[in-house]
This record gives structure tokens, sequence and C-alpha cells, in this order.
């Protein structure tokens, strides 16, 4: 009856095996909610730049630049090789 409880007790559902993978899982998850935070935190950043209330025109330039693909007059421009499709 020992070995049998004993067993159990460190391969069962509620074992020490058991109990360990799921303290190193909640270390993975909390990793994960640090960085997904830190991410969250930048892009609200980004966000109220771009507010009207707090407009940032430098984000605002940029922005319009990416999303038109547009450049400045004074800007270099390195073309590269276009990768074969």
């Amino acid at each position: 009856m020992v070995a049998y409880f004993g067993f159990h007790a460190v391969h069962g559902d509620r074992g020490l095996l058991t109990y360990w993978r799921l303290q190193h899982e909640i270390g993975v998850a909390r990793l994960m909610l640090e960085d997904f935070t830190s991410r969250r935190l930048t892009l609200e950043h980004r966000v109220h730049l771009l507010r009207p209330d707090s407009l940032d025109l430098d984000m605002v330039e940029e922005r319009a630049r990416l999303m038109l693909n547009f450049g400045h007059p004074d800007d270099f421009i390195i073309l590269g090789e276009r990768p074969e499709p």
C-alpha cells in the first residue's frame, strides 16, 4: 500500500512531477506576460503620440511616409537587388 501511494505521490495527476511541470509552465507564462506587457506599453505610447491632443509631427510624418511609400527630397535612397519571384 505504501508503494502504491508513493508511486502516485510522484507520478500521479497531483504528484511531484506534475507540480514541477506546472511551475515551469507558470514561469514561461510569466515571461510571455512581461514581453506582451512591454510591447503593449510601447504601442500605447506610439498611439498616444498620434492623438490630436498630443500630436507629434515627426511621428505623423514617419507614419505617412511608411504608409504612402514616399520619401523626402533630401533623403538618400539605397536600392537593393529585387528578390526573384
